[in-house]
């Protein structure tokens, strides 16, 4: 009700304002790369649109249809950027995807190639912009990949200075993308991709981001995912209405990890008010890949309008807790025990900023555990993870 209220106030905003208010949770959708990398096809999109539609996603929060690297073709003698045979028709495409509710999301590089060596958008910014623009896009995910060369061939020339070049550059890159999607008139979310670089959470937002990838790239593995979740930590301030924290995309269901597993790579990127990209076959998901992904319970979590993000409270050998604060003085909290064996693991409600008899629910037994008193215990499966939503 609140964000009613202040609609009309936003309303009223001059177009420059409202389009820094984008992503003010953290964005939902499907992006291609994880499950098919450069193999993506217009049928593909299309699909996962159809898929998002049809299977609750849209309902539950997933809006973002995003194609990743390999979509992109030829520069024409105007140096106007055209999509590959693989995608004969963007503007169509983009339609498509609005016209089942969603958003059209596309991938470019500030570097002349992509990761996958396609066109990129160096020296063509303003045009690219327009053109993504006139094609309906509302996302864009910018990588840096070949950039980076052009980064140290420039700090090559003055050694002593080399890291300060390199990280100007790479700032006046992502600065020159966001005043040319801004300078279109139209409501774009910026999504940073160079990994982590630089501490990029301390400046992201003064260069237009409204996330930033704050690590390498996730694989589907326990290893990979764990490692990239839990390392988040400490980086809460960062986040917030506008700019998030990206650790990366959601492997769930591309099904090389347990269903233990995946509820734990959930939970933790709820926790952290991550962005939510799925990244599976969409036309393919089990029920059990279906009953994750579309726990509502815990997505509230991840876009609860209070807008903070969760930190590591507690941590003894392989056994965490996190806590994030929610809006009217609610707390999440997630038990996670990261060995081999199962375990139990504990809180103190003082510690996760509860009060003696908050009253507990459990988000994916989606039951509720009444009031506790002054601590909680339970026993987590290996890899495993409970989910509590405290008031």
């Amino acid at each position: 009700m609140k964000i009613l209220r202040l609609l009309p106030f936003f309303l009223a905003l001059p177009l420059a304002a409202q389009q820094q208010r984008v992503a003010l949770t953290p964005p939902m959708g499907w992006n291609s790369w994880n499950h098919f990398a450069t193999r993506v096809t217009e049928a593909d999109v299309r699909g996962a649109a159809d898929a998002i539609a049809a299977s609750g996603m849209k309902d539950a929060g997933y809006v973002y249809v995003n194609i990743d690297d390999a979509w992109e073709g030829k520069r024409d003698a105007q140096g106007v950027i055209h999509s590959n045979e693989k995608f004969p028709d963007m503007k169509a495409l983009g339609d498509y995807i609005h016209s089942k509710g969603l958003k059209f999301g596309i991938y470019s590089s500030p570097g002349p190639q992509t990761c996958a060596r396609y066109e990129g958008s160096y020296q063509h910014e303003e045009q690219d912009a327009k053109t993504w623009a006139e094609w309906g896009v509302d996302y864009v995910k910018y990588d840096l990949c070949s950039f980076r060369p052009i980064m140290n061939a420039a700090a090559a020339k003055d050694p002593e200075h080399a890291e300060e070049i390199k990280f100007k550059l790479m700032k006046e890159a992502y600065d020159k993308m966001s005043k040319a999607l801004k300078a279109t008139g139209r409501p774009i979310v910026l999504s940073l991709c160079q990994y982590g670089w630089n501490d990029v959470w301390t400046w992201g937002p003064e260069v237009g981001g409204n996330l930033w990838r704050t690590t390498d790239d996730i694989r589907d593995s326990y290893l990979s995912m764990s490692q990239i979740g839990f390392s988040q930590a400490g980086l809460s301030k960062y986040a917030g209405p506008g700019h998030w924290n990206d650790p990366d995309m959601l492997e769930i269901g591309n099904g090389l990890m347990t269903a233990e597993e995946y509820r734990t790579h959930m939970s933790l990127w709820c926790l952290l008010a991550a962005p939510l990209l799925a990244g599976n076959d969409l036309s393919k998901m089990t029920d059990e890949t279906k009953s994750i992904l579309l726990n509502k319970e815990a997505i509230a979590l991840d876009q609860d309008p209070l807008g903070k993000q969760g930190d590591r409270v507690w941590a003894k050998g392989a056994l965490e807790v996190w806590a994030k604060p929610l809006s009217n003085g609610k707390v999440a909290v997630g038990l996670f025990n990261r060995s081999l064996e199962a375990a139990p693991v504990s809180f103190k409600l003082s510690d996760v900023g509860a009060k003696s008899g908050a009253k507990a629910r459990d988000l994916w037994a989606h039951k509720d555990l009444g009031a506790l008193k002054d601590s909680y215990t339970s026993t987590i499966p290996a890899h495993g993870v409970v989910l509590l939503k405290l008031e």
